[in-house]
């Protein structure tokens, strides 16, 4: 892995832990210093983030945190469909990285006893990560980083982290379950149920608050 893809690996799980919101301004110089690069690989990095649709550069103002629209909400969750239902549709039944999904509802559920929804969230992002880690493909895996971290700034940019997440702790949970003791194709058909029910709430979220 070169210097740039390790720069953009770093930036996009800071998108995913919900640490950079949407329509943050990027600053060059501190970026720089903090991982110790040169300017010009942060140029390639944001370069390659932008066409990723994760930052936006405007002239003369410089970068930012990118901001989905609703339209990027429904293409999303688009791409969730295909790709988290296929995948857990067509896993092994005993796949090791099941453990990585129980350990991130475990954390969700911790956390949302705490009421930290941003750790929530980023549990959430875990799971769902881990469901694709059912395909063992890194190449996939490597999209779909992209993927989480645009549905994060979504789910950042409306403001409503407990309202987002927290019905579906206990449905990640039970995708999990059915995944374990039914069949990885009944999985697949409750996550595309809860998908579905997801994409709405963001949805209903954006419209509540104006957003285009």
């Amino acid at each position: 892995m070169n210097h740039d893809s390790s720069l953009v690996n770093r930036l996009t799980a800071r998108l995913i832990a919900g640490e950079l919101r949407p329509g943050d301004r990027l600053s060059e110089n501190s970026l720089a210093k903090e991982f110790d690069v040169s300017r010009n690989t942060l140029r390639e990095a944001f370069r390659v983030l932008g066409e990723q649709g994760l930052v936006t550069h405007i002239p003369h103002r410089g970068v930012s945190v990118a901001s989905p629209s609703t339209a990027d909400v429904v293409d999303i969750y688009r791409v969730r469909h295909h790709v988290e239902c296929s995948v857990l549709e067509h896993a092994p039944r005993n796949h090791p990285n099941a453990a990585q999904m129980e350990a991130a509802v475990e954390v969700a559920e911790k956390s949302a006893a705490e009421e930290n929804w941003l750790e929530v969230g980023t549990a959430n992002m875990a799971f769902h990560n881990a469901v694709v880690s059912l395909s063992d493909s890194r190449r996939l895996m490597r999209s779909f980083s992209n993927v989480l971290a645009e549905l994060r700034l979504a789910f950042l940019k409306v403001e409503v982290l407990d309202f987002l997440h927290a019905p579906f702790i206990e449905r990640n949970r039970e995708v999990l379950e059915v995944y374990r003791t039914e069949s990885p194709a009944a999985a697949a058909v409750k996550l595309g149920t809860y998908l579905g029910d997801s994409e709405r709430q963001v949805l209903g979220a954006y419209a509540r608050a104006g957003q285009a």
